[in-house]
């Protein structure tokens, strides 16, 4: 019986990835056009059927775990400035574990085991994770990451190893989501998980290497902070606004709207072109007409792009599209990009109302509604659908 719920978990994941409702021998992605899948992997009805039950329970869990990181220091101040890194550093471990490996290990474990073992391996990789970013960022120091008020000579890993963070994570998600996990899957699930993890570890330093500056860090206290400069073209809060820019083009085309307008090339090598060129230019303008023409700070920017990019998993992740997966194409798209939209201002209007009455130091309103929308939000949606397979709100035919 283990051994059928975890094909059946398997399945499930796939399907949320895939916009199938079984696994294919070429496991396809998110891109893969329509016309191309075999008829009795059109439809998603499997997880419809259970809706809006199950994504409000999946919604109650994922408030669980968004309270856990937004307070669990004791203090909202605290625990952006200790967990919002951990957070943030785990996000492509959690990705890997969810969308490459399938919720392996814990796929090899009966419910609820599979999702407590797994999170209980990705707060492991998470700090280790965090260290190597302090490594490449600043001088390695532990204190940096587990307190809050290190003192002045330590290395503190917020705000200063964000944008790596930021990097790795989006470099993730377009190897994942974008470029349909090509041609890394042909690897093999686990080692695919791995070599992924790797590249987009090492891209998103490059990238973090070759672009991002200091220069709006004084020199003294840089120095005396440890912050190694790398001196690129891009303030290091434009560098992270501008990536998460790209995080919302990369989750409403390739997850609200399952790769649509892409899907509808079918060769693979013009679909992956088309869509990466997608995601890279819309981001990129998004941010400078936000940036140059509205006039709004890279904190505001990150705020609201953070927030639209969880309303977009909230919608299609948590809820699989409910209700707009039940109409015609046009309309469902309509209707999915009406829903993102409603739920990412009631997001932003609620975590704004909440940071403003707050008392900010190292921090500002806007860094804390960026960080509880993307990484800690994000985190409990991936880890209860993709992970924890919605346990126990899955699907009855499902179990």
């Amino acid at each position: 019986m283990t051994r059928d719920r975890t094909t059946r978990g398997r399945v499930r994941l796939e399907g949320l990835v895939c916009g199938t409702t079984s696994p294919l021998p070429e496991r396809p992605s998110l891109t893969t056009p329509p016309h191309l899948l075999p008829a009795h992997t059109a439809e998603r009805h499997w997880n419809l059927a259970a809706q809006p039950w199950s994504g409000l329970g999946g919604a109650l869990l994922t408030a669980v775990v968004f309270f856990a990181l937004a307070l669990g220091t004791g203090s909202a101040a605290t625990s952006l400035v200790v967990l919002g890194p951990l957070a943030t550093f785990a996000l492509p471990a959690v990705s890997m574990m969810a969308f490459w490996w399938n919720d392996w290990p814990g796929s090899r474990l009966s419910t609820p085991w599979t999702g407590l073992i797994d999170t209980a391996l990705l707060a492991a990789a998470a700090v280790v994770l965090t260290f190597a970013g302090q490594a490449v960022v600043e001088d390695s120091d532990p204190r940096g990451i587990f307190q809050a008020e290190p003192g002045p000579a330590v290395p503190a890993t917020f705000p200063a190893t964000l944008p790596l963070a930021a990097a790795v994570f989006t470099a993730m998600l377009q190897l994942t989501l974008v470029s349909e996990r090509w041609p890394l899957a042909a690897l093999g699930r686990l080692l695919s998980g791995v070599a992924a993890l790797a590249l987009t570890w090492a891209v998103g330093t490059g990238a973090y290497l070759l672009l991002v500056n200091h220069h709006a860090v004084p020199a003294a206290d840089r120095t005396a902070a440890g912050l190694r400069d790398p001196g690129g073209p891009i303030a290091a809060a434009d560098f992270g606004s501008a990536l998460v820019a790209v995080g919302v083009w990369q989750t409403v085309v390739f997850i609200a709207l399952r790769g649509w307008p892409v899907n509808i090339l079918a060769p693979r090598a013009p679909r992956l072109l088309a869509g990466n060129a997608l995601v890279i230019v819309s981001g990129t303008l998004t941010y400078l007409v936000l940036r140059e023409l509205a006039g709004w700070e890279p904190a505001a920017i990150s705020a609201a792009c953070g927030c639209v990019i969880s309303a977009a998993l909230i919608v299609a992740m948590l809820f699989d599209g409910w209700p707009a997966a039940h109409l015609p194409p046009v309309p469902n798209r309509c209707l999915t990009l009406v829903l993102v939209a409603l739920v990412a201002l009631v997001l932003d209007r609620a975590l704004t109302a909440y940071a403003d009455g707050m008392d900010w130091t190292r921090a500002t309103a806007d860094d804390w509604v960026t960080t509880a929308a993307l990484s800690f939000l994000g985190t409990g949606i991936i880890l209860h659908v993709g992970v924890g397979l919605r346990w126990p709100f899955a699907p009855k035919q499902d179990r």
